[in-house]
């Protein structure tokens, strides 16, 4: 006897059910930006702090009390180097005018120069233009301002600043159990898999975070000593940020550029030292990027260039510099989670071709 089913199976509606969930999925992670971006930091640092954790509590030192070590560390580091970054921030602000002073002169030389070769060209004169004006920023409130705009927004930060400790001393303290409750979310017959990616997902990350920090690292230093050999102003505070926007992929080689230059035009005027400093700046990126970061990094990740390009303008389209720091994180699990999912293999397959 054939038993009769009412149930239609229509393909294509359940492919339009997942690209409106995707949809949703975005529009939340757009609108909800300064609580999933919390969360998924928190993560990041959980997993940056975890073997330390795991090591004091080798030395029979309970996982509660490593946990708290460690966040207290890690608060203490944060507000230091927070501490020295807005002293020599405030110091640069108020030589700001000077700087802007130059910057000036520089726009009314160029502007000129323009004029003269449309002259020449047209045979035509062109009356004076007043050259475009440059906004005086003077005292520490200019830094002030800039970084609350980094952060997006201040509601972002006060989430970031408040809840991030937080979450990640609970997600230190209490891994275990958050372990086996991830674990109870899925049927006994995919639980192997859904450890195994966990344990795939935890590896990589980790991986990342360490090498990304050393290299940083690396680049901050070898562009500070590079500042300081040639007399530049505020070496420390401009080789951070130079180092920061060189760990940028692709982008950051010529943002590393930027810090340096604005401060080289208070010493040089010929073009000599600012192709000097692009060089320089280009070869350490370069080294870091294409020799260190690679052992470091890139056999863990496993990323090919088109998916990190592409991720790195969606994510920061859609979270601004913060988009851009999580965007290869964000594409190495979703490479992890392919990779042990049967139908999406082929994804993960291409993100690491």
């Amino acid at each position: 006897m054939t038993v009769r089913s009412d149930t239609i199976h229509l393909p294509g509606v359940a492919f339009s059910l997942r690209v409106i969930a995707g949809a949703i999925f975005l529009l939340f992670c757009y609108y909800a930006a300064g609580v999933v971006i919390t969360l998924l930091l928190s993560i990041l640092i959980a997993y940056l702090l975890d073997p330390a954790v795991e090591l004091l509590e080798r030395l029979r030192l309970p996982r509660i009390v490593g946990a708290m070590i460690m966040v207290i560390i890690m608060i203490a580091s944060v507000a230091g180097a927070g501490y020295m970054l807005w002293t020599r921030a405030a110091e640069f602000a108020q030589s700001w005018p000077r700087y802007a002073l130059i910057l000036k002169q520089g726009i009314t030389a160029v502007d000129n120069r323009i004029q003269g070769i449309e002259r020449g060209v047209t045979g035509l004169e062109r009356p004076p233009q007043p050259s475009p004006p440059v906004p005086t920023l003077a005292g520490p409130g200019v830094i002030q301002m800039l970084l609350l705009r980094g952060a997006n927004s201040l509601y972002a930060l006060f989430l970031e600043a408040t809840f991030v400790p937080f979450l990640v001393f609970f997600m230190l303290a209490t891994k275990r159990d958050l372990w086996h409750g991830t674990l109870q979310l899925f049927p006994v017959a995919q639980r192997t898999q859904v450890k195994e990616t966990l344990d795939d997902l935890r590896e990589v990350l980790r991986g990342y975070l360490v090498g990304m920090t050393i290299v940083t690292l690396i680049v901050m230093t070898m562009s500070a000593v590079f500042f300081w050999w040639i007399g530049l102003d505020y070496p420390i505070l401009t080789g951070l940020v130079s180092g920061l926007f060189n760990m940028v992929p692709y982008l950051g080689a010529v943002l590393a550029w930027i810090p340096p230059m604005v401060l080289a035009l208070a010493r040089w005027t010929t073009v000599g030292p600012f192709l000097g400093i692009a060089g320089t700046l280009l070869a350490i990126h370069i080294v870091a990027l294409n020799l260190i970061a690679p052992g470091l990094v890139g056999r863990r990740v496993r990323l090919n260039a088109v998916a990190i390009t592409i991720s790195l303008l969606f994510w920061g389209w859609v979270w601004g510099a913060m988009g851009l720091i999580l965007a290869i994180p964000i594409t190495a699990t979703l490479r992890v989670v392919c990779d042990h999912t049967d139908t999406w293999k082929p994804v993960g397959r291409w993100l690491s071709a």
